[in-house]
C-alpha cells in the first residue's frame, strides 16, 4: 500500500477515535469544575503521568530538541537535566501542597491557587495571571499548529494553512465536547503513540547507520570537536551562556498551567507519586531515542533542515507502511497537544480573569467560547506570523515559568506572602523574562532563566508574612 494512504487512513481513524474520547467525556462535564479539572472523579496515575509527559514534551521535543542535537551537537543535552529537574519539582517538591489544596478547597486553575491567600489582592492578581497566560499560550499554541503544518507538509506537500486548520477544527471539537478529561486521556494516548515512535525510528536509523559505534566514529571523522563540546565550541562567558540557559529551561515547568493542573487533578497522594515515576520512565525512553536519533541522522547527512529530521528518517529508514503508521501516529500527537494549551488559556479568560457568571451554565458556555477565540487568535498567528518552533515554545515556556513559578512554589513550601509581593513578583519576573528574551548574548541567556526567578524571589522574600 502507497505510503500516503496509511497516513491518510491512520489519521482518519486516529481523529475519529479522539472524536470518540470526547463524546464519552462529554457525559461527565456539567460544570466548570468539570470542564476545566475532570471534577470529583479526577485522573488516575497512569493517565495523569503520561499527560504530564505528553504536554511538556511533544512538538518542540520531537521536532525541536531533535533539530538542535542535529544542526548544534552535544550542547543541547543540557537541555535534558534541565527537563527532569522540572519534573521532579513540579511531582515531589510542589505536588504534595498543590494537590491536598485543591482536593480540600475545590481549586479549578493554578490561579485559584495562587491566589486564595491574598486577600484583597487576589482579583488584581487573577486579571493579570490570566492576561500573562492569554498572551504566552497564543504564542505557544500557534508553535504547535505550525509543527503540524510543516509536518503535513513534509509528508504530503499540502498547504500549511490547510493543515493548520484541519487540526485545529477536530482538536477544538473534542475539547469543546469532552473539556479537561478528553484532553488528559487523548494526551496520554499521545504519550503511548510518542514513546512507541521513539522507540522504532531511532532503532532503525541507528541500524541503518551501522549502529551506534559506528555513528560516533563517523562522527568524530566528519564533524569539528565543536559538535562534541557541552559548550558547543564557546568559551568563558558564552559557553556558559548557553548551557545555563539550556539547562535553566527546566525552571519553566514550575510555572506552566498545563502541567500543573494535571497534578492538581490527580486522586491522591498516593497516585500522584505513581504517576511522577511513570512521566521520569517515559522521559528517559524518549530523549534517549531522540538523541541517537539526531545523532544517526548527522552521521549519515540526512537532507533535512534538523526538525523535519524525524519525518525524514521515518520515510527513509523504515518499510513505507510502518513509516505510514508511525508519521501520520506523531503527526496526530503533535497536533493533539494543543488541547491542554487550549484549555489552560480559555480557563484563564473565563475563570481567572476575574468575570462573574450568573450560573454555572454560564460559566461553563463561555469557557467553551473562550476556548474558540483563543484557537482562533492561534491560527491566524501560525499563518501570518510563522517563525522557529523551538524559539516560539522556549519564549512562552521560560516567561511563563519565570512569572509564577517563584509564587507558586514559595507557596508550596509553606510561605505567607502578602498579595502585593505576589503581585510584584509576577510582572517583575515576567518582564526581566521578556526584556532578556529580545536582548541578545550570553549574559541575557542567563538573566532571562535564572536573573527572572532570583528578582521573584527576592521580592517574595521581602513581602513574606513573618
Amino acid at each position: 500500500m502507497d505510503g500516503n494512504v496509511v497516513i491518510i487512513a491512520t489519521l482518519v481513524a486516529y481523529k475519529i477515535l479522539l472524536l470518540g474520547i470526547g463524546v464519552w467525556a462529554s457525559r461527565r462535564v456539567g460544570s466548570e469544575g468539570d470542564f476545566f479539572l475532570a471534577g470529583e472523579g479526577g485522573l488516575g496515575a497512569w493517565t495523569a503521568g503520561l499527560s504530564y509527559a505528553a504536554s511538556t514534551s511533544s512538538a518542540w521535543v520531537l521536532l525541536g530538541f531533535t533539530g538542535m542535537v542535529f544542526t548544534q551537537g552535544l550542547v543541547a543535552l543540557w537541555l535534558v537535566p534541565g527537563i527532569f529537574g522540572g519534573y521532579v519539582m513540579t511531582w515531589l517538591v510542589m505536588g504534595p501542597r498543590l494537590n491536598a489544596e485543591t482536593r480540600e478547597r475545590g481549586h479549578i486553575t493554578i490561579v485559584d491557587f495562587l491566589t486564595s491567600d491574598a486577600g484583597r489582592w487576589a482579583r488584581l492578581i487573577g486579571g493579570v495571571a490570566a492576561a500573562l497566560i492569554l498572551f504566552c499560550f497564543v504564542f505557544y499554541i500557534a508553535a504547535q499548529f505550525q509543527a503540524a503544518g510543516n509536518a503535513l507538509t513534509e509528508v504530503f506537500g499540502m498547504s500549511a494553512t490547510e493543515a493548520i486548520l484541519l487540526g485545529a477544527a477536530v482538536i477544538v471539537a473534542y475539547c469543546l465536547l469532552g473539556g479537561f478529561l478528553a484532553a488528559s486521556i487523548t494526551d496520554a494516548l499521545q504519550a503511548s503513540v510518542m514513546v512507541i515512535a521513539c522507540l522504532i525510528v531511532p532503532v532503525a536509523t541507528v541500524t541503518a547507520a551501522g549502529g551506534l559505534g559506528h555513528v560516533i566514529d563517523t562522527l568524530r571523522t566528519t564533524e569539528a570537536p565543536a559538535f562534541f563540546s557541552l559548550s558547543g565550541g564557546s568559551i568563558g562567558m558564552a559557553g556558559l551562556g548557553l548551557s545555563m540557559g539550556l539547562l535553566g529551561t527546566g525552571l519553566g515547568a514550575l510555572g506552566q498551567p498545563q502541567l500543573l493542573n494535571r497534578i492538581m487533578a490527580v486522586r491522591s497522594q498516593t497516585e500522584r507519586l505513581r504517576a511522577a515515576s511513570i512521566t521520569m520512565g517515559w522521559g528517559v525512553l524518549i530523549y534517549s531515542g531522540l538523541v541517537a536519533l539526531a545523532l544517526s541522522g548527522r552521521a549519515m547527512a540526512v537532507d533535512t533542515g534538523g526538525e523535519s529530521l524525524f519525518f525524514a528518517a521515518a520515510r527513509e529508514y523504515l518499510p513505507p507502511a510502518i513509516a505510514g503508521v508511525v508519521i501520520a501516529a506523531v503527526l496526530s500527537a503533535v497536533m493533539s497537544t494543543v488541547d491542554s494549551l487550549l484549555l489552560a488559556a480559555a480557563s484563564a479568560v473565563s475563570h481567572d480573569s476575574g468575570l462573574r457568571w450568573r450560573t454555572p451554565g454560564r460559566a461553563l458556555l463561555m469557557g467553551r467560547l473562550a476556548m474558540v477565540g483563543v484557537a482562533m487568535l492561534a491560527v491566524a498567528l501560525t499563518v501570518f506570523a510563522p517563525k522557529d518552533i523551538f524559539t516560539r515554545v522556549l519564549f512562552s515556556w521560560v516567561a511563563l515559568g519565570a512569572a509564577f513559578g517563584p509564587s507558586l512554589l514559595t507557596r508550596c513550601l509553606g510561605w505567607h506572602v502578602k498579595g502585593g509581593a505576589v503581585l510584584a513578583a509576577i510582572v517583575a519576573g515576567f518582564a526581566v523574562a521578556v526584556i532578556a528574551y529580545n536582548i541578545p548574548g550570553p549574559v541575557a541567556e542567563i538573566a532571562e532563566k535564572w536573573v527572572s526567578w532570583a528578582v521573584g524571589l527576592l521580592i517574595l522574600a521581602w513581602g513574606r508574612r513573618r
